[in-house]
């Protein structure tokens, strides 16, 4: 066998790519992966209603407390205002919130539900069992999914 032969052969045997780039090996994939399906499961059940999966979690958050600032809700939410804002203008448009000055301080956006985005809240009552029961997961991994990703977001 030649020098050539021996470094092809060997060359053969080890891997092409760096095992830190395969994409299995890669955490945010599955995340992405994951993410992007359950958020699709949303879709049919809320386009009929004109939100979109983005828009309802706006709703759940002003839901549990009413009359946050916008950088409350992106606090929450995890969203940016640059993509809060566009967000609540399309929202206040469908009449679900309203948006105002804070007294307190002009610089401040507070955003409030109206009576149409109180009453959606009976409509969407359904939507996460609905979306459950397209999940097969045992519930136990479920909770501790929904432990362990809480936990992966306490880290940033």
């Amino acid at each position: 066998m030649t020098t050539r032969s021996k470094q092809a052969t060997a060359a053969d045997a080890a891997p092409t790519t760096d095992d830190a780039l395969l994409l299995d090996h890669q955490l945010c994939f599955p995340l992405y992966a994951a993410a992007r399906r359950v958020t699709a499961l949303y879709t049919p059940v809320l386009k009929p209603l004109g939100l979109t999966y983005t828009q309802y979690l706006v709703l759940l958050a002003l839901w549990e407390r009413d009359n946050q600032t916008v950088g409350e809700l992106g606090h929450r939410l995890y969203l940016d205002n640059g993509t809060l804002t566009p967000l609540l203008k399309r929202m206040e448009g469908s009449g679900w919130v309203t948006r105002s000055r804070s007294q307190a301080d002009e610089r401040v956006v507070v955003v409030g539900l109206t009576s149409e985005g109180c009453a959606l809240k009976e409509q969407v009552r359904d939507v996460p069992a609905q979306v459950g029961r397209c999940i097969d997961l045992p519930q136990d991994d479920a909770a501790q999914l929904y432990q362990l990703l809480y936990q992966l977001l306490e880290t940033f």
